[in-house]
């Protein structure tokens, strides 16, 4: 890692719709739509998923927000999008 540069980014997910599968299912989900090599902690309540994604050197945490975002924006996962506060 380079000074001043994370070692890990927090992503965290909201479900909108209460009709909207719950965290425990989603999860697994939006896990199976990240990169497989990525290195993650979940954290995982009914309405709210965090994933904690660990960085290396040629991991650029702008890298992680996008694909997550790209993830959330699947069918499969309607009903539940990111926490920008």
């Amino acid at each position: 890692m380079t000074a001043g540069r994370p070692e890990y980014v927090d992503v965290v997910a909201v479900r909108d719709d209460r009709s909207a599968p719950a965290g425990q299912t989603t999860v697994v989900r939006l896990l199976g739509l990240l990169p497989a090599h990525w290195p993650c902690r979940p954290e995982v309540r009914a309405d709210r998923i965090r994933l904690r994604i660990a960085l290396d050197a040629a991991t650029d945490p702008h890298t992680v927000s996008r694909a997550v975002s790209r993830a959330l924006a699947d069918s499969g996962l309607r009903g539940w999008s990111r926490d920008r506060d």
